[in-house]
């Protein structure tokens, strides 16, 4: 008999899912938890992909509808107590504050008590809210970006710590006993790399966009606030 001859009963199915039956306890819950990760992570990015087309095309038409020159307090009515966008919850803020406050004559004239400073602090207020939901979930893809390769890597070093101890205990260095265990080992850090690299790409994009669309929140508020601000100037002047 051939002595160099690999005995059928050693060979070891290294396919992903061979991969992950062989692989040691630890090893295994590393690579559930980075799958599962991953699944998320594109979860989250359909869902944002799909959100933030949204807004933004909410954005457009509820700007189109303010700068047509219709009346402001139609517009409000229209859009009653639910606005269906954050800039639209953003001008339903700033003008039902606009509009308590002429109802009751709260045109304060001291520092910071004014009608203009009101409503800024009101929209600023919206604002703050709105983007506090649109940002939801983009600390988990910053997390699963910046840990998920060191996940991946812990159970790596486990994986080859074991591996040498089988092939110590086997005392084969074949490469028929030293490959399956190196393979269970790195395919939790390719795991690590599959969650993190599409985390860390739509962390970047999201937070450009999201960014961008705060920015146009800021623009909005500004615009709006000096349009009620000129209104007011006309009022005390008449």
């Amino acid at each position: 008999m051939d002595p160099t001859a690999i005995d059928p009963a050693v060979m070891h199915d290294l396919s992903i899912v061979g991969l992950f039956m062989k692989a040691d306890f630890v090893v295994k819950a590393v690579m559930i938890g980075l799958f599962a990760a991953s699944i998320w992570v594109w979860a989250i990015v359909f869902d944002k992909l799909i959100r933030v087309r949204k807004l933004n095309a909410a954005a457009a038409d509820f700007e189109e509808a303010f700068w047509s020159g219709g009346s402001l307090d139609v517009l409000y009515e229209r859009i009653g107590k639910e606005p269906g966008d954050p800039m639209a919850a953003v001008f339903a803020a700033g003008m039902g504050e606009w509009r308590h406050a002429a109802e009751k004559g709260l045109t304060g004239r001291g520092p910071g008590s004014t009608l203009q400073g009101r409503v800024e602090r009101v929209m600023q207020v919206t604002i703050g809210r709105e983007m506090q939901r649109i940002e939801r979930n983009m600390t988990f893809l910053a997390t699963i970006g910046s840990a998920a390769p060191f996940i991946g890597l812990f159970g790596t070093v486990w994986g080859i710590m074991n591996a040498f101890v089988a092939i110590a205990g086997s005392r084969n260095t074949s490469l028929a006993v030293v490959a399956p265990g190196i393979a269970e080992a790195l395919f939790a850090t390719a795991l690590g790399l599959v969650a993190a690299i599409p985390a860390v790409i739509a962390y970047n994009k999201f937070a450009n966009d999201i960014a961008k669309y705060a920015d146009r929140l800021e623009a909005f508020a500004e615009e709006f606030a000096a349009i009620l601000s000129r209104h007011l100037e006309e009022q005390r002047a008449a």
